[in-house]
């Protein structure tokens, strides 16, 4: 029985709330990351983990998630991934060690990424893809905001209470959201699967990844991702130790980045009907190019001010929001498995780059924080590589 006729369909709030949680929990905690390792007498290094970690589990958990809900349904394994997100941010808020600290944020993650992905298999149950579409849109923006303002309130709960505090935050947010989810999300699921499909979800993506226009334009958004990825892992650590700032200062100014994505990104979904979607990533990229050059220009001169790190960045992430959306619909369209799957695989691979590249920062900054800077800069150049090596294996215009 299709369930999703049989019952008030969730609201749109509540599902911005479930898709919103994760990205809270992980963004929130990053400018914290310095004190927790004074606080807890650990090496940047371990501290990274409870970033890396994410990231990792991030990536893992969104390739299970989608055959775990086609054969259990999607309302227990949303209710299961929200309460391993509970139970995570309960770790993390009483956490004396570093153990359970990097506990806490792998069940935060585990959990959170069962939000991340049911929320728009919900949304595709209840009113198809094209009912789906517009629908989506108001999360993904939900999404961008709690983005945007978790690195400030993190940065400000740090320096006003603590850094637990942030999980207690975390906590009472999941609470309320899994509280809600029990009492009004109904099973969505028309027709569950009768076994448990890992070993087929494995051959679409084999079958995917044989296709070299879908690598290419996944790998040309993986790249800017890992520019992001550095710059938001590395930057705490160098306002905080190296301009003598505080978790507040870096919350602040990160807005720049964050609002400069929902930037792009909104002038993106207005002109990408009058330009062709290689232009679009052409044009992103090159802002994020000039972004990076600006950045790495200010750090050779040895001019480090808050304007000459953040602002340069905000540019790259401006161009990572019109270059983003575009090139993710380039590689899911020229996949030759289904899109969900395709889309998945992107997600994973993006995820798993970032958690690799992000474990890389303490060395980086221990080396030479402008080494660090040139590594940001060659992320866009080898995603304009990619994209260009996309555009030649594409047989269609």
């Amino acid at each position: 029985m299709n369930t999703a006729k049989s019952a008030p369909a969730p609201s749109a709030l509540l599902l911005a709330g479930i898709a919103m949680a994760s990205p809270l929990a992980l963004n929130a905690f990053i400018p914290a990351m310095p004190d927790v390792a004074q606080s807890l007498d650990q090496q940047i290094s371990t501290i990274q983990l409870t970033f890396t970690l994410y990231l990792l589990t991030l990536a893992v958990g969104q390739l299970l998630c989608g055959p775990l809900s086609d054969y259990f349904g999607r309302r227990p394994v949303l209710l299961a991934g929200l309460g391993l997100h509970l139970l995570g941010s309960l770790l993390g808020a009483t956490a004396d060690d570093i153990s359970q600290l990097i506990s806490g944020r792998v069940l935060q993650a585990l959990g959170g990424s069962a939000g991340m992905v049911l929320v728009r298999t919900i949304l595709l149950d209840l009113y198809g893809r094209e009912g789906a579409a517009n629908r989506m849109g108001y999360v993904v923006m939900s999404i961008a905001i709690s983005q945007a303002i978790a690195p400030a309130l993190g940065g400000y709960i740090n320096l006003w209470f603590s850094w637990q505090s942030i999980f207690y935050l975390s906590l009472l947010i999941s609470t309320l959201i899994w509280l809600t989810t029990l009492l009004h999300l109904p099973e969505t699921c028309a027709q569950k699967t009768e076994t448990f499909g890992l070993i087929p979800v494995l051959r679409q993506y084999q079958q995917i990844l044989r296709s070299p226009s879908y690598l290419g334009y996944t790998l040309s958004t993986t790249f800017i991702a890992c520019a992001f990825y550095l710059f938001v892992g590395s930057m705490p650590y160098i306002v905080v130790d190296q301009m003598d700032g505080t978790s507040a200062d870096f919350g602040n100014w990160f807005l720049t980045v964050s609002l400069a994505f929902m930037l792009g990104s909104f002038i993106s979904t207005r002109i990408s009907a009058s330009l062709r979607i290689d232009n679009m990533v052409r044009l992103g990229n090159g802002c994020s190019l000039l972004g990076a050059a600006l950045l790495l220009t200010f750090s050779l001169l040895d001019y480090w001010q808050y304007a000459t790190l953040f602002l340069p960045m905000a540019l790259l992430t401006f161009g990572r929001g019109m270059s983003q959306p575009n090139a993710q619909l380039a590689a899911i369209s020229s996949s030759s498995g289904a899109a969900g799957t395709a889309s998945c695989l992107m997600g994973f691979i993006q995820l798993i780059t970032g958690a690799a590249v992000a474990q890389s920062i303490p060395f980086l900054i221990d080396t030479s924080v402008v080494l660090l800077i040139t590594f940001i800069f060659i992320a866009p150049v080898l995603s304009w590589l990619s994209h260009q090596f996309a555009i030649t294996r594409t047989k269609s215009p």
